[in-house]
């Protein structure tokens, strides 16, 4: 296992996560991760506010605007998009992390934060998804090898991040971004900074 340090500088094991592609057979295992406790907004998202762009339409009567993001990311799923990994601690599922090529989440070019730092191809890590029952035991940095190590077997050349970077603690729901020091741990460089606590994070996997 690798070591992570805590905000207390204390040195911890991560956890060993086996980590698979979300595909139609696992995601009864993506449910129980987002409907898990501690975890509703990200059930309201469903992992699809980034991949639109621009306003929707409502949902049709009777359905919620969650419940109409997790038909479109089913939709998704059942169809063969790759959307991101699940991590296992064992056979249970213990987290998720949205990562995939850049012009899949259609939201940044938009975003005043998180807009292209340049035309390098680069594939985006968007957000986390911990249950609140395994949080605090290195389950983010553990998802975070696990997706470098997936991109490198894809020849990915270039990850970027747009993680949190605020002095003190945030709220669990303030850090699906993931935070900057997990990301200067893994290696990664500041190449952007358009907003005080959200700077934009570069990997080169040569």
């Amino acid at each position: 296992m690798a070591e992570r340090t805590t905000r207390r500088g204390a040195t911890r094991a991560t956890p060993k996560l086996t980590l698979a592609s979300l595909t139609p057979d696992r995601w009864d295992d993506f449910e129980a991760i987002f409907n898990a406790k501690g975890c509703s907004i990200a059930r309201g998202c469903w992992c699809m506010a980034y991949r639109v762009s621009g306003s929707s339409p409502p949902p049709p009567p009777g359905v919620t605007f969650s419940e109409r993001n997790r038909r479109a990311m089913k939709q998704r799923v059942d169809a063969g998009e790759f959307i991101g990994l699940i991590g296992y601690l064992g056979k249970q599922p213990a987290g998720w992390i949205s990562i995939g090529p850049r012009a899949a989440y259609r939201r940044l070019e938009k975003s005043p934060v998180m807009k292209a730092v340049d035309d390098t191809p680069v594939w985006s890590v968007i957000c986390f998804v911990v249950p609140g029952e395994q949080r605090g035991q290195g389950i983010a940095r553990a998802l975070l090898d696990g997706a470098i190590a997936h991109a490198k077997r894809q020849r990915v050349k270039m990850l970027e991040a747009y993680p949190v970077d605020r002095a003190g603690p945030a709220r669990d729901d303030a850090l699906w971004f993931g935070v900057k020091s997990m990301f200067d741990a893994a290696g990664f460089v500041e190449v952007a900074r358009r907003k005080p606590a959200r700077p934009v994070m570069r990997l080169a996997l040569d």
